[in-house]
């Protein structure tokens, strides 16, 4: 099966061109976007109207509860569904969004590991309060120098799981990486990366930031609490929420909050574009999705990957 994926920064312009990318190829659009799985979050992740798609099926968007929580692994497997359903009706999947970790589930699999130790993560975490978290990071890079490299220093959270894994197992996380298959099976991937120079890259995302406020992303949390979601909730760890969250908490004020989702934003973005840089066989367009040249590069890149041979 044949697919396409367009990834790259927040506020890039990726659904711009996945728009036009299907449009132009009788496609479909998949998400790749950890948090816009999720019903009732809908600001905070820029999800399309129903007009904005215009006309064009988009999967994996609103399709559980906030309540839940929704895994890399599950993803995986949805998005393998969704890519075969699309394939079997002769129309091209489109995979879009910027969580690299759910498009590696899909392309590359992942390693689902052996379930939570809370007893083991206590201990690694009581290990990171006495010592620091760098030192969950030197045993990590003693015992699994691969995954070392991959994460960085103080990342507790992925930390603790690669020595979990590797404490129950008697494997490095790494090791196990390297036998995973994608859950859709062999997949020709045509990746397109879309970059955004830093400064108008900061300026396309302040923008972002400014009419998410004021579409009401604040009423909009707490509405989702009204109904009963708590702010507790997985859903919310997501950027945008998670400071909205810290605001209704008094943390800090609403100027300071849009101020550190901007930060947080652009933080976030350096990350995404380290991510898929380090990915294999991206081809990058240096321009905003919506552009006439990235549009037409994109449209090019796609007519000679469907023009080549199937393998």
């Amino acid at each position: 099966m044949r697919l396409v994926a367009v990834v790259g920064p927040t506020a890039s312009g990726k659904s711009a061109l996945s728009l036009a990318i299907a449009a132009a190829f009788d496609g479909e659009i998949i998400s790749c976007d950890s948090t816009a799985v999720y019903r009732g979050l809908d600001i905070g992740t820029d999800k399309l109207d129903a007009g904005q798609r215009r006309g064009i099926p988009h999967h994996l968007i609103d399709v559980v509860e906030p309540t839940e929580v929704y895994s890399a692994a599950r993803y995986g497997q949805d998005a393998a569904a969704a890519v075969a359903n699309i394939s079997t009706r002769s129309r091209l999947p489109i995979v879009v969004g910027g969580t690299g970790f759910y498009l590696r589930a899909l392309v590359r699999g992942i390693f689902p590991g052996p379930g939570r130790d809370e007893s083991l993560r206590a201990r690694l975490n009581g290990v990171a309060d006495r010592r620091g978290v760098e030192s969950l990071h030197r045993w990590l890079t003693r015992v699994d120098e691969a995954s070392g490299r991959r994460i960085q220093p103080r990342d507790r959270k992925r930390l603790v799981r690669a020595l979990e894994v590797y404490l129950l197992t008697g494997r490095p996380l790494t090791d196990h990486f390297s036998n995973t298959v994608s859950p859709a099976g062999v997949l020709e991937t045509l990746t397109i990366g879309v970059n955004v120079p830093r400064q108008a890259l900061l300026d396309r995302v302040s923008r972002r930031v400014d009419e998410q406020f004021e579409r009401g992303v604040v009423d909009e949390v707490r509405q989702l609490v009204a109904r009963g979601v708590p702010l507790s909730a997985h859903a919310f760890s997501g950027l945008v929420y998670r400071q909205v969250v810290d605001y209704l908490n008094g943390i800090r004020d609403l100027a300071a909050t849009r101020e550190l989702v901007v930060r947080e934003n652009m933080r976030y973005a350096k990350r995404q574009v380290t991510w898929f840089r380090k990915e294999p066989g991206v081809t990058w367009l240096e321009a905003p999705g919506e552009t006439p040249e990235a549009q037409h590069q994109a449209l090019t890149l796609v007519r000679e990957f469907l023009a080549g041979p199937k393998t």
